[in-house]
């Protein structure tokens, strides 16, 4: 296989586009929108939506190049049917790929100005730190409560570049922004949660996932409980844009399918299951992100 072809079978494996830029665009656009209606301002032109869009996925690219890296000597050894293990690509090429996304990225937070490099170093410094694990993998991987918060703590500090696209030029961000970064943290809990919430009979050794570690019916309250902050914060939104009720009536109805679904994955963990909550937990995050950026545009929030 030529090159290209064996890049386009790792990103369908590793960094899927079909699943990963609809959900990224949604993420980016959302959180410039969102910053300018509780800014009462304008919405910025479509310039900044580039920007924003282009250094997300960045980002989240870099984010997969550093799990490569941390997680390398466990996929060699459990995990060997994944793409640098078997032989695909090499970690090297990988490596040198998200290196090579620094620059554009720079250029992307230069031609933009207003000091977004800085909020863009501060996030690379948490990526790279994460990368390393702290400087202490093994005490992390004894925590896994502290390796989950401290690891998803990148996706405020990514929430705040994205929405600082949009406020840095006036100055500052609106009070009410803090509730939707908080929701971006609560929400990566749900993604990664969702995503290790397996069947029993596809439990591996040497693969950490939550149902593993506390067993799936433990892991399942867990994901409901983040399930609930990120509610609570997405009414939050509701409210500093002056749209409670929508948002309370969405909020509540989604919620309240998750549940179902989260409780009949703890009862009946099926490899059915263990899919729907991997899908499920993609989708409400994605819906968080809709209707936080653009209900309040459909509503007529936008002054």
């Amino acid at each position: 296989m030529t090159l290209a072809e064996r890049l386009w079978i790792y990103q369908d494996e590793r960094f899927p586009l079909k699943k990963t830029v609809p959900l990224l665009a949604c993420f980016s656009a959302a959180s410039i929108t969102l910053s300018a209606v509780l800014g009462e301002r304008s919405l910025p032109g479509v310039g900044a939506y580039v920007v924003g869009f282009l250094l997300v996925f960045i980002l989240f690219f870099q984010l997969r190049v550093a799990d490569e890296v941390k997680d390398g000597a466990d996929d060699a050894r459990f995990r060997p049917e994944r793409p640098i293990p078997r032989g695909l690509v090499s970690l090297r090429l990988i490596v040198l790929l998200g290196i090579a996304t620094i620059p554009i990225g720079i250029v992307l937070a230069l031609i933009h100005g207003a000091g977004l490099i800085w909020l863009l170093l501060l996030t690379w410094a948490w990526l790279t730190a994460m990368t390393f694990e702290f400087g202490v993998p093994e005490s992390l991987k004894a925590r896994p409560v502290v390796y989950l918060l401290s690891h998803m703590a990148i996706m405020p500090l990514i929430d705040l570049l994205l929405t600082g696209i949009e406020w840095l030029p006036h100055g500052g961000a609106a009070p009410g922004l803090w509730l939707f970064i908080a929701l971006s943290f609560s929400n990566g809990c749900v993604l990664e949660l969702g995503r290790k919430l397996w069947a029993p009979e596809n439990e591996r050794l040497g693969v950490d996932t939550y149902s593993g570690l506390w067993g799936p019916k433990r892991a399942a309250q867990v994901w409901m409980v983040f399930i609930g902050i990120s509610a609570a914060l997405l009414i939050g939104v509701g409210v500093a844009t002056g749209h409670a009720l929508a948002f309370t009536l969405i909020a509540v109805a989604a919620t309240g399918y998750c549940i179902l679904a989260a409780l009949r994955y703890a009862t009946y963990p099926t490899p059915q299951a263990e899919k729907q909550m991997d899908t499920l937990a993609g989708l409400w995050v994605f819906l968080c992100y809709a209707v936080a950026g653009f209900l309040p545009l459909i509503l007529g929030g936008l002054p």
